[in-house]
């Protein structure tokens, strides 16, 4: 029988249910299994493609083009799981789908309700990622907080699912909060409230993640044991961790979270290799060199605006055997402050600017390109990062002095940057861009060829903007390097800067192919350029 494992959230949000979904999975692969991570977002859109980095952090994008919540980047760097669309489930893709049945008339007839109808599609959705034949272990995190009222169909699914198939088989994993007061006291009540809404729903928790700035002495976990009908043995501690986030399945293994999981569920016990997480724990505790990263950004004041960027840097300080220390700046302020660029980018030894979407900021962007450019300064842009470089070098190098991007200025002169053509008339906006995987072809010789190796690579892509072919000729004769191209050619992927020691634009997102075992080729070139600049 296949085995499921929900793993849910208690007191208040952004506790690391992610993160505790990623660790597990990873151990569980450690061990030898094969495991699927699903996250469901109780919010009613359908993706996460059209919200703001303000409401919900960086979207991440997979290779068939879905856009979804930032927990998909935690599955793919601590684990191996095959993620896609159907690894990421919706409120609103629930409903709309049983809404499209009901017109269609295939309830004939019924009335048509949360149970069983909606909580049957939810069931659906879970079982057609964990019937695969190759998969052991599927691991299920539920968004949101044990008492929101858009969680409880989610929960009713689970909870039918324990009924249906046995508790040996679908597993309550739930997370919470062990709160410091003053005079540095552990408080458990809001953990024992949290137990008794989710049993109120029905769900008993199998092990209890407690989310607390220090390990939990025995007496406590005692307390919480007996408050909430958990075994001691299965009250655990989530501390705060001062190193890195790629500790925590050692700290959770080391508490026999995995065991744990596998005994509880019937199975054997197979030896582990943690020798992967260890390597990178190591070297983030041995690092004699840290290189400072100045990300120019225009969403820098929510930390997981650009998560999987700020790890794809931690991986490239990995894969050189040092750490990034990322200083984040926002573009806009940048316009707005009269200090010289001189004074801000004082100790910084590589900049990075990433995605994005409007005007606000983006002259800030454009300044941080020259100054990169004229001082020397490695510096990686992405997407949007990459259109600024090339509205940069086409102002000052090209001769194309009103050259802008037509989505910051519809009717300019010079648009160096444009629509996709398929973008044009397009009225929608929810998964409509430039989305997925898709081919790029490298000219060889150049310094991003030899960074992959390769002629040919694949990457993740979410834009509707690219750079205009008809500039293209005007560009290159003024010295900048377009080296990489769509298969047929007809869209710029990549440019470098001549004559400098690292100045590369991507029209893709690469950092989301980043793993800490495996950091990514460009990320980890960024890193070094940056460390060889360290002041």
């Amino acid at each position: 029988m296949k085995k499921y494992i929900f793993v849910t959230g208690g007191v208040c949000s952004s506790l690391g249910k992610g993160i505790a979904a990623a660790s597990l999975g990873s151990l569980l692969e450690c061990r030898g299994f094969t495991v699927r991570m699903i996250k469901v977002d109780p919010y009613i859109n359908v993706d996460a493609g059209t919200m703001s980095p303000y409401q919900h952090g960086e979207v991440y994008v997979t290779d068939d083009g879905a856009e979804t919540d930032l927990d998909l980047g935690n599955y793919s760097r601590f684990t191996g799981s095959t993620l896609n669309q159907a690894n990421s489930i919706t409120t609103g893709q629930v409903y709309q789908s049983v809404i499209k049945k009901e017109r269609e008339g295939r309830y004939l007839g019924k009335t048509v309700q949360v149970i069983p109808h909606i909580t049957d599609e939810i069931k659906q959705r879970i079982y057609k990622i964990g019937e695969d034949p190759n998969v052991d272990f599927t691991v299920i995190e539920v968004g949101g907080t044990v008492g929101d009222i858009e969680s409880i169909p989610f929960l009713e699914a689970a909870r039918q699912m324990i009924h249906d198939i046995g508790r040996e088989n679908v597993l309550s994993v739930h997370l919470t909060l062990v709160p410091t007061v003053t005079g540095g006291e552990l408080k458990t009540k809001p953990t024992q409230h949290s137990v008794k809404e989710l049993q109120s729903i029905g769900i008993q928790p199998d092990i209890l993640l407690c989310r607390a700035a220090v390990e939990l002495d025995p007496s406590m976990r005692r307390k919480i044991a007996s408050f909430t009908n958990v075994q001691l043995d299965s009250v655990l501690t989530a501390r705060d961790v001062n190193t890195t986030i790629y500790e925590i399945p050692l700290i959770y293994h080391n508490q026999g979270l995995d065991e744990l999981v596998l005994k509880k569920m019937g199975m054997t016990i197979p030896s582990i290799d943690l020798s992967p997480w260890q390597h990178v724990v190591d070297i983030f505790n041995t690092a004699k060199q840290t290189a400072k990263i100045a990300l120019v950004g225009k969403y820098v004041d929510l930390g997981d605006a650009y998560k999987s960027i700020d790890e794809a840097l931690v991986h490239g300080g990995i894969g050189n055997g040092s750490k990034v220390k990322i200083i984040k700046i926002d573009s806009e302020q940048l316009e707005k402050e009269e200090r010289p660029l001189d004074e801000v980018f004082k100790d910084i030894d590589g900049i990075l600017i990433p995605g994005g979407f409007g005007q606000r900021g983006i002259q800030g962007m454009i300044d941080t390109a020259k100054y990169a450019r004229e001082n020397k300064i490695p510096l990686l842009g992405i997407c949007l990062g990459m259109q600024v470089m090339v509205i940069e070098y086409s102002r000052n190098k090209a001769q194309l002095d009103e050259a802008d991007s037509s989505e910051f200025k519809p009717d300019g002169p010079q648009s160096v940057v444009s629509l996709l053509e398929e973008q044009i008339n397009v009225q929608s906006y929810g998964g409509t861009m430039r989305l997925g995987r898709s081919e790029t072809h490298l000219k060889e010789n150049t310094k991003i060829w030899h960074i992959y190796g390769s002629d040919v690579i694949f990457e993740r892509h979410r834009h509707r903007y690219e750079v205009t072919n008809s500039y293209k000729d005007q560009l290159t004769e003024n010295g900048l390097l377009i080296n990489g191209y769509t298969p047929d050619g007809s869209l710029v992927e990549t440019v470098e800067w001549p004559d400098h020691p690292w100045g590369i634009g991507v029209q893709y997102h690469p950092e989301f192919l980043s793993k800490p075992f495996k950091p990514h080729p460009l990320f980890k070139s960024f890193v070094e350029a940056a460390l060889k600049n360290v002041k």
